[in-house]
């Protein structure tokens, strides 16, 4: 095992990353390229999905080659993936027929709102275990086959796109769907990306025939779906492409559940929250799929080949890391490493709160429409206080779903597993321990998306053999515990609903919705 490996392709919001791992996890190759955000209108997200599978080649020739590793050495690949973000191609050519709608997309808010006057968000929670919302897949397939521009295509099919899907010529994916079917030429998903679509009945395990009614989407554009670690490969890379080897495509999981895996969540009761664009804290409910009472998303966890499929309990939180990236965009700081200095600076927020609302709000309140807002200012307000506020943002987000996941589980979380970019961060990380009361313990391998989907695959050809060898490979690098008294965090916490109040259902038709 000295001299072969595992690799991960991490196809994540704001770009590709490439890693591969030896047989102790730990990282061999990491390289990254970042691809272009396009936002046609307010609240429209996109990316092109040519551009994101260009960079994919790239970084993995470039993470080889600077790693000194031979294609040959790799004993398999991963891939994990920015959720629901939705894309549509031709069959024959490979071509898009549009660009990429991104997950954090809003342009089919006024859809979703007619599903909810039509009383059917129960019947799609019931089957899905999510909350109707634009966040999905099935609203965003149903726009691109209703609005994708024919005159595009015309260059290779000139008939109109949703006749094209009728005819069994176009196909619908998840970016993991669409980098196997690169990789590979199958059109394949696994269970964990399929439960993200709204288009896929949790409890069934299949594809369901009522929701692809409600959202008009032909059954033959879906993909088959698979376990998130597939002993029997979803496929192998072409030895004529441009990895020059037969390498097998194994293991594939949503970026969040894959960092469920990665943190080795494996036993009912285990939870990670992970800090990227957006923050998403799950818990692994084991084979109960855990109906919320409290605006959480049931999901599919993971499921490995012969197993069952392993359920969770999911806040998903859209802006957290973006709204540090937005005080940069602004000029409020100069670099994302800034913001623990000027936090510490001061002893409070003297009262100012933001919250970033940027996409709307996420679990547990979910609003398409809300806005961001920053309350409390003064006269004597400062940078100082908005960069204060902005963490405490994250950290307060994060409590609103501790608190749900608790009360729906039945299981009060004793120590936390967090990762992602942002919990470099020792002063969010000691807030947030202090604002959750709760243990917060940062694994030594941050990357835990990659590790994870590098797991799956792994297991799948019998690199690691259980998932007891994947347990001891977890290390912690640093451990927070809560240093406030509980009355002085839930003094803090006190106004964040206040705040949240005045930033929902904002947005009209024509400003961002």
């Amino acid at each position: 095992m000295t001299d072969t490996y595992v690799a991960s392709i991490d196809q994540g919001t704001t770009g590709t990353r490439f890693m591969v791992f030896d047989h102790s996890g730990s990282v061999v190759a990491n390289a990254y390229e970042q691809h272009e955000q396009i936002y046609p209108e307010p609240g429209w997200v996109e990316h092109d999905p040519m551009e994101i599978w260009e960079n994919t080649k790239e970084v993995v020739t470039r993470g080889l080659d600077e790693a000194g590793v031979d294609p040959g050495q790799l004993e398999a690949i991963g891939i994990t993936n920015q959720r629901e973000t939705t894309i549509v191609w031709d069959k024959e050519t490979g071509k898009p027929v549009y660009n990429a709608l991104v997950w954090q997309d809003r342009r089919t808010t006024d859809r979703v709102e007619e599903i909810q006057e039509e009383d059917k968000v129960e019947m799609i929670r019931g089957k899905t275990g999510l909350e109707c919302d634009a966040y999905f897949s099935a609203t965003k397939v149903e726009w691109i086959l209703d609005n994708a521009d024919p005159i595009k295509v015309q260059r290779f099919r000139p008939e109109d796109v949703r006749d094209r899907a009728e005819a069994g010529e176009l196909l619908m994916g998840t970016i993991d769907t669409w980098l196997i079917y690169k990789l590979t030429g199958n059109h394949i998903t696994d269970v964990s990306n399929a439960s993200r679509t709204m288009l896929y009945n949790i409890h069934d395990l299949d594809w369901d025939h009522e929701l692809l009614d409600e959202f008009d989407v032909p059954r033959t554009m879906v993909p088959e779906v698979r376990p998130s670690s597939d002993e029997e490969t979803y496929g192998s890379t072409d030895p004529d492409g441009f990895l020059g080897e037969e390498v097998p495509v194994a293991g594939a999981l949503g970026d969040q559940q894959a960092a469920l895996f990665g943190q080795t969540c494996f036993d009912a009761g285990d939870a990670k929250n992970t800090y990227g664009t957006g923050s998403f804290y799950l818990m692994n409910t084991g084979e109960e799929a855990v109906d919320s009472d409290n605006g959480l998303l049931t999901t599919i966890g993971f499921q490995l080949s012969d197993g069952p499929v392993q359920y969770a309990l999911e806040g998903s939180i859209f802006i957290t890391g973006a709204a540090i990236e937005w005080l940069e965009d602004v000029d409020l700081i100069d670099d994302p490493s800034e913001t623990a200095r000027l936090a510490r600076s001061i002893d409070s927020t003297e009262g100012v709160y933001m919250v970033p609302a940027f996409t709307g709000l996420g679990a547990p309140h979910w609003d398409g429409r809300a806005r961001g807002t920053i309350v409390g200012m003064t006269r004597g307000t400062r940078r100082e206080h908005i960069v204060r506020a902005t963490l405490e943002s994250i950290a307060y987000q994060t409590r609103d779903i501790a608190e749900a996941m608790e009360a729906d589980a039945g299981v009060e979380t004793t120590r936390l597993r967090v990762d992602g970019g942002a919990v470099k961060n020792n002063f969010l990380c000691q807030l947030q321990s202090d604002i959750i009361q709760t243990d917060i313990a940062r694994p030594q391998v941050d990357e835990t998306t990659a590790l994870g989907s590098a797991y799956a695959a792994g297991l799948a050809v019998d690199y690691w053999e259980s998932i007891n060898e994947l347990r001891s490979n977890w290390k912690i690098d640093r451990e927070f515990e809560p240093e406030m008294e509980p009355e002085g965090a839930d003094e803090m916490y006190g106004r964040w609903d206040a705040a949240v109040e005045r930033s929902l259902d904002w947005a009209v038709e024509g400003e961002g919705d």
